[in-house]
């Protein structure tokens, strides 16, 4: 391989059989936490980049194209202007940065399990976060998101789970089932919406995506999938919306940018009524996937991740 300026090396891999590489600058900071392995490294291509377990989560360059496809078409497809969220996960604050966009948002609470990689985000991203995590609005609870839905009586307008896949079987595999899915749905109000990132839609390696579309449709009346390309996952990266009233996918695009007019405050660089209908069109391959798809995800029989 030609490196003709010397640079280090991050490789990732997509699949046991393929995998990207991005030329470093410079590591920002390296831990073991007590959950997970955190990097962030400055890229040549992306700038810094957040890292957890060998797989990247964000980049400075790019991350508002995963977090506006995450929150917004939710935050949009609520009954009414959303007054309340719910971020599962979501360490790197950028997630919450989004919610706060919106003006009627009167509290955003964001459970993470991980105070460790909370505090590396807030001190050495704060390219991301810009300031969210000092918003007299936001709540972050470093604890179990599960045993903070199962024991928590308040109702959210909206709920995002912006969490990494289960690369091993552990808790948070208990975050991808039908049992988990349903305790999401009972705490949104009657007009709420959620949304999750589902992992890649590239050929080949749909089973996740497919598995958690099944799921969520044994919970929810509602369930779109819908689909971005993240330059620097080198894959296009799967979403999934679940509600119990609007189907996002009978918006028009001028219905889209209505609501964003309407609801929002501030400024989207990659959402608006045109990328809504294009994400929402999912092709063919992977509809008959979800069409074929028959697994549904239980505590008693979890999904891992290779």
């Amino acid at each position: 391989m030609i490196n003709p300026q010397g640079y280090k090396w991050f490789f990732e891999t997509t699949t046991p059989a393929e995998g990207h590489m991005h030329a470093i600058k410079r590591t920002v900071v390296e831990a073991q936490t007590k959950f997970q392995h955190v990097e962030i490294l400055e890229t040549v291509s992306y700038g810094k980049v957040l890292i957890l377990d060998g797989r990247i989560q964000s980049s400075q360059a790019d991350e508002f194209i995963y977090h506006e496809a995450l929150v917004h078409p939710g935050m949009l497809a609520t009954e009414g202007p959303p007054h309340s969220a719910l971020v599962i996960g979501g360490g790197e604050g950028a997630t919450v940065r989004e919610i706060l966009k919106y003006p009627s948002i009167r509290r955003a609470v964001m459970v993470d399990i991980d105070a460790e990689v909370v505090e590396i985000c807030k001190k050495h991203l704060p390219e991301l976060h810009r300031g969210a995590f000092e918003d007299r609005r936001t709540e972050v609870r470093c604890e179990d998101a599960r045993a903070y839905l199962e024991n928590t009586s308040d109702r959210f307008d909206f709920i995002t789970v912006d969490l990494v896949e289960p690369l091993e079987e552990g808790p948070a595999c208990m975050l991808f089932t039908k049992e988990f899915y349903t305790l999401v749905r009972d705490r949104l109000t009657p007009g709420g919406t959620m949304t999750l990132q589902a992992g890649m839609t590239k050929l080949n390696e749909l089973a996740f995506y497919t598995s958690i579309h099944r799921t969520l449709r044994e919970v929810f009346p509602v369930v779109a999938g819908y689909q971005t390309f993240v330059s620097c996952f080198g894959t296009p990266w799967g979403f999934i919306l679940a509600g119990k009233k609007l189907d996002p996918r009978r918006l028009t695009a001028d219905a889209v940018d209505k609501l964003i007019g309407e609801r929002m405050s501030g400024q989207l660089d990659y959402w608006d009524g045109a990328t809504h209908q294009h994400a929402f069109s999912l092709p063919k391959f992977i509809r008959k996937a979800i069409d074929a798809q028959t697994r549904v995800v239980t505590d008693a029989h979890p999904l891992i991740m290779a």
